[in-house]
């Protein structure tokens, strides 16, 4: 089982990256995101895309992420700039557990450093949260969330040139 939790998501400014977070973890493998701030549109947005598109994606806003990290059972994996380099570190992650993986949107408490197992970082320069969690996610699981077959009622076709979905008749 493996949990993304976005914390800070501030709902005018966050809207388009939480979303984008949500997509990234549900295609490269995530069972499910859970974000700090309520925000129903995001719900409805990732249910929709996994109704349509199919998986078992589950995502939930507003939650108590302090008690989250606190009574997380797993891994704790916090992805950060400021972290231990990413090969220096994944080989020590067990990968027979559930695993929480934190990303943040403002600054993240000084706390959740502390209370992970795990600070990691893609690199030590800014970058994108949606692109740490992918990369992240796709070395983890080894390639394995980008070869999964979702089941759902549409598919996208790839296509050298152009666009191709179909819909799946039940």
């Amino acid at each position: 089982m493996i949990t993304v939790l976005r914390l800070g998501h501030r709902k005018g400014r966050d809207k388009r990256v939480t979303t984008h977070v949500g997509l990234v973890a549900r295609a490269f493998g995530a069972d499910e995101l859970l974000i700090s701030s309520k925000d129903e549109g995001i719900e409805r947005t990732l249910r929709d895309v996994t109704a349509r598109f199919g998986g078992k994606f589950r995502v939930k806003s507003g939650v108590k992420w302090r008690k989250i990290v606190e009574n997380w059972e797993g891994t704790k994996v916090h992805l950060t700039m400021y972290g231990e380099h990413i090969d220096d570190v994944l080989p020590k992650i067990p990968n027979n557990k559930d695993l929480l993986i934190i990303v943040g949107a403002e600054k993240v408490p000084g706390e959740v450093f502390k209370a992970v197992d795990f600070n990691v970082a893609l690199g030590n320069q800014p970058h994108s949260e949606v692109a740490a969690l992918a990369l992240f996610l796709d070395r983890f699981l080894e390639g394995e969330g980008l070869i999964k077959d979702f089941q759902g009622r549409m598919k996208i076709i790839p296509s050298k040139n152009g666009k191709k979905v179909v819909e799946i008749d039940d």
